[in-house]
C-alpha cells in the first residue's frame, strides 16, 4: 500500500515504491531494500537526515518466498558486508573499493547481507565514497537481520 510520501518508480521493468521528498537530479546514493522488511518499516517511521533531504533515495523492491530482495538487473558488486555496522567499521575499505572501480556506466553496488535498521553513521561512509565517483552507487540490503 502506498504511503502519502511515496512515489511509484519503475526500474528494470519492475515497479516498486520510492520514499518521496525533494530528490536531486542525481542522488548521491540509492538504497534498495526488501518491501515490508525491518529497514523499510524503520525508514518509513523516521528517515535519517540524508534520506529526508533527498541526498539518498530509497527503492523498496519485491522479495522472494524467503523475504530476500530479488536480484538486481544490473550493477557491479564492489563490496559485500554482513551488516550495516560493517560499513562504519570499514569506512576506509568502502572508500577504496568505490574509488578503484574506475570509470564505467554500470552502477557500483555494495551488498549488505542482513539489516534490522540503518543509521546515519552507517550511511556516512557510503555517501562520502559516492561523492568521489561519477558512477551511480547502490546500497542493497538483501534481507532482515
Amino acid at each position: 500500500m502506498a504511503r502519502p510520501w511515496d512515489v511509484q518508480a519503475t526500474s528494470g521493468g519492475k515497479t516498486g515504491w520510492r520514499y518521496g521528498g525533494p530528490v536531486a537530479n542525481q542522488p548521491r546514493l540509492i538504497i534498495q531494500l526488501p518491501r515490508g522488511g525491518a529497514v523499510d518499516r524503520q525508514l518509513s517511521a523516521q528517515a535519517p537526515r540524508s534520506i529526508a533531504s533527498g541526498e539518498v533515495v530509497v527503492e523498496v523492491g519485491p522479495t522472494d518466498a524467503e523475504g530476500n530482495l530479488e536480484p538486481a538487473a544490473a550493477g557491479q558488486v564492489v563490496l559485500s558486508v554482513p551488516s550495516p555496522e560493517a560499513l562504519a567499521r570499514q569506512a576506509g575499505e568502502v572508500r577504496r573499493v568505490i574509488a578503484r572501480a574506475g570509470k564505467g556506466v554500470e552502477p557500483l553496488v555494495v551488498l549488505v547481507e542482513a539489516a534490522e535498521e540503518l543509521r546515519e553513521d552507517e550511511l556516512a561512509p557510503m555517501l562520502e565514497a559516492a561523492g568521489h565517483t561519477s558512477r551511480a552507487v547502490i546500497l542493497r540490503i538483501i534481507r532482515d537481520g
